[in-house]
């Protein structure tokens, strides 16, 4: 096995090197996700949770103030940034070194967490579908971006979703965005599927099976599937039951060249990720 390249992104002046996997640690501040588990809503219980996704070993937090679940009620943006700002506040408070992504569709809410609390990463679940403005934006702000695959909105992405070929048409998605921000000045482009976003459970394991070929594009591939419907549906569990799953299919993730796991669950990814690369080095013969 050769020796894996270099990748990096640049975060706020400094370089984080995606060729070992990272993980990303879910914040939510919103009273709609559907892990209820994972949701936090006192000042309490989101320093309690930023403080346990750092010390189980997450190395970006990812914070999210609009539920994107199906079905999920739409808020307003003005709603969207009063649940961030305690948050961030936290975090800049406590930790003002941590990588934090801001997952967010909005263009403006986007801006103000990088420019008012020095949000690193854009994590976009619409990639610009969802706000004409979020392309420029970004390339203006500088900052690497999470461009997700979604068909539809989270109000209507699950009314029976139809590909005539998934993995062709998700490619061609991905093309044409990447080739429209790039356009626009865009750097640090980073790719996920979108597992459990406009897709029926098979879909969801097609994406899954190919995610090898996702390596076509030469950019860091995310991959989110912590405690999802793909998981629980199959096994006949509910969310909170979902982790052993997860963990399974966060290590085939892996094997198939994830760059970033994005995660409920900390410490299990952690240790996902130090078994899969000490099975690396073992066939490299390192």
């Amino acid at each position: 096995m050769n020796p894996i390249s270099p990748i990096y992104i640049n975060v706020r002046g400094r370089l984080l090197d995606l060729s070992t996997p990272q993980v990303m640690g879910i914040l939510n501040v919103t009273p709609d996700s559907f892990y209820s588990a994972s949701r936090t809503r006192t000042e309490e219980e989101i320093a309690a949770r930023v403080r346990r996704i750092v010390d189980e070993g997450a190395s970006i937090i990812d914070i999210g103030a609009y539920s994107s679940r199906p079905g999920a009620e739409h808020v307003s943006a003005e709603e969207e940034m009063s649940r961030l700002r305690p948050g961030l506040e936290i975090i800049v408070r406590e930790y003002p070194d941590a990588v934090v992504s801001v997952d967010t569709f909005r263009a403006d809410v986007a801006r103000r967490c990088v420019e008012e609390y020095g949000v690193s990463i854009v994590n976009d679940i619409s990639a610009g579908e969802m706000d004409g403005r979020m392309f420029e934006t970004v390339a203006r702000l500088g900052v690497p971006y999470v461009m997700m695959h979604m068909r539809g909105t989270p109000q209507d992405m699950q009314r029976a979703p139809r590909y005539d070929n998934l993995l062709e048409e998700v490619f061609k998605y991905f093309a044409m965005k990447v080739r429209r921000l790039r356009d626009m000045g865009g750097k640090d482009i980073i790719l996920d599927p979108g597992f459990g976003f406009g897709k029926t459970l098979e879909h969801n394991y097609e994406l899954m099976a190919s995610l090898q070929e996702f390596s076509l594009f030469g950019l860091p591939l995310l991959v989110g599937v912590s405690r999802k419907s793909m998981i629980y549906n199959l096994l006949g569990v509910t969310p909170a039951e979902a982790l052993n799953g997860t963990t399974a299919l966060n290590t085939v993730a892996l094997l198939k060249g994830a760059n970033i796991l994005r995660v409920h669950d900390v410490r299990e990814a952690v240790e996902a990720v130090r078994v899969v690369e000490k099975l690396k080095g073992a066939s490299s013969g390192n």
